[in-house]
């Protein structure tokens, strides 16, 4: 039990040390990584266009 109530209370001393973000840098990341998921869609959806109109010309 002593094991137990050791690893709680480290694990509450080590949370106590992290930096956490500002609002300010959780919203500048959330923007990046929606923007980048979109750019990357929009590049995979046109990659996928290009492969099947290329399959359609060959089996045409």
């Amino acid at each position: 039990m002593k094991k137990i109530v050791q690893f709680f209370k480290d694990s509450y001393a080590e949370l106590r040390k992290v930096v956490w973000p500002t609002r300010e840098d959780v919203i500048a990341s959330t923007k990046v990584v929606l923007v980048s998921t979109v750019i990357m869609a929009a590049v995979l959806g046109f990659i996928d266009y290009l492969l099947v109109v290329g399959i359609d010309v060959i089996f045409r």
